[in-house]
């Protein structure tokens, strides 16, 4: 799956947008709308927590840097001569709790701040303009691309996430 950005100038819009997405067999669950603090979205989907900060990038990372740095003080522990016999079970636990001790810090971390993918659109945000998420896979996003520009050209197409979302 592809997340593509559109920034739109106003709900009456957003909304056509969104049923055109559900007309297209886009499910409600892949599409995330996000706007100014105090903004009522009516019946639109809001974007979640997932969405608006940065938990999952930041739990992906922790997990990655915390694993690496367990694996690491695990084969320290295991080439040190302490006379305590270490072996593949010790290094495996090592690993694992590095990892989740990484995952989360981090993820508390990424909690706690906004999602940096979407930092580029707060300015529009603020003005009032109202961001829509969409997921869709990956030999979709020209389509449902081409779908929004044609009927709404108002809609600015801001480009697809590269990263892969579930």
């Amino acid at each position: 799956m592809r997340r593509i950005y559109f920034l739109v100038p106003n709900i009456e819009t957003t909304k056509k947008i969104v049923d055109e997405l559900l007309l297209a067999r886009i499910e409600e669950r892949h599409i995330h709308v996000l706007a100014k603090r105090g903004t009522p979205l009516e019946d639109l989907p809001e974007a979640t927590f997932l969405q608006k900060t940065d938990f999952i990038p930041a739990l992906e990372q922790g997990l990655a840097l915390g694993g690496a740095t367990g694996l690491l003080a695990g084969l320290v522990a295991i080439a040190l001569p302490t006379g305590l016999v270490l072996g593949g079970g010790a290094l495996f636990a090592i690993t694992l709790a590095g990892a989740g001790v990484g995952a989360l810090a981090s993820s508390m971390i990424g909690s706690s701040i906004g999602n940096r993918r979407i930092e580029q659109f707060q300015e529009a945000i603020e003005r009032g303009e109202f961001l829509l998420m969409v997921d869709v896979p990956r030999d979709r996003v020209e389509e449902i691309e081409a779908i929004i520009k044609k009927h709404h050209p108002e809609a600015e197409c801001e480009g697809t996430d590269p990263h892969t979302f579930p």
